[in-house]
């Protein structure tokens, strides 16, 4: 229990958050990105910010090439597009226009967690984070614990329970496919 703040005191706090004490500079985007994608570190999407804007100045240093240089632009951008639509972060590698309008958004939504509720592994964010840090899942043989892990799209297709995992267990049992070879093992 606590107890009641006294007058001077809650004036002292009036205008101090002391949760989100280094996001509380007024940047209300940023803090309600972070609650919505439940990005741990405020670093973490600072960082996805820099990389998103890397990205749109590079799109457009490549678009304001001249008509000299038209298949050097052309080759530069097949290739930006390529590595950013294996990284998940464009749907389609048609123009340049997509890279210009990156957000640090879409490097979030290809955080670990995300997957995890769009291949519907975890009903919302809050449990798939709380499943990757206890260790249920792994991405190929790896086991990762750590929820800020980018998947790119070839990988996203290997991620599954730990083979120990009791939420491997209880999903087999529910759809009827546990075998008795592996309770030995």
């Amino acid at each position: 229990m606590v107890r009641k703040l006294k007058y001077h005191e809650q004036k002292l706090l009036r205008r101090l958050d002391l949760v989100n004490w280094e996001a509380s500079g007024g940047n209300l985007a940023e803090v309600r990105a972070l609650r919505r994608y439940r990005v741990g570190r405020r670093e973490d999407y600072v960082l996805y910010k820099e990389l998103a804007r890397a990205v749109r100045t590079l799109a457009r240093r490549l678009r304001d090439l001249g008509p000299a240089s038209a298949a050097f632009r052309a080759r530069c951008a097949a290739a930006l597009l390529e590595k950013l639509h294996g990284l998940g972060l464009v749907n389609s590698r048609q123009s340049l226009a997509v890279c210009e309008s990156l957000s640090a958004a879409a490097f979030c939504r290809r955080r670990l967690p995300c997957l995890l509720v769009k291949l519907r592994m975890a009903q919302n964010l809050r449990h798939a984070v709380t499943f990757v840090e206890q260790g249920h899942v792994r991405v190929g043989p790896e086991v990762v614990t750590d929820p800020a892990l980018l998947v790119p799209r070839a990988v996203e297709d290997f991620i599954t329970w730990v083979d120990a995992s009791r939420l491997r267990q209880k999903v087999l049992d529910y759809n009827q496919e546990r075998d008795d070879f592996d309770l030995a093992a």
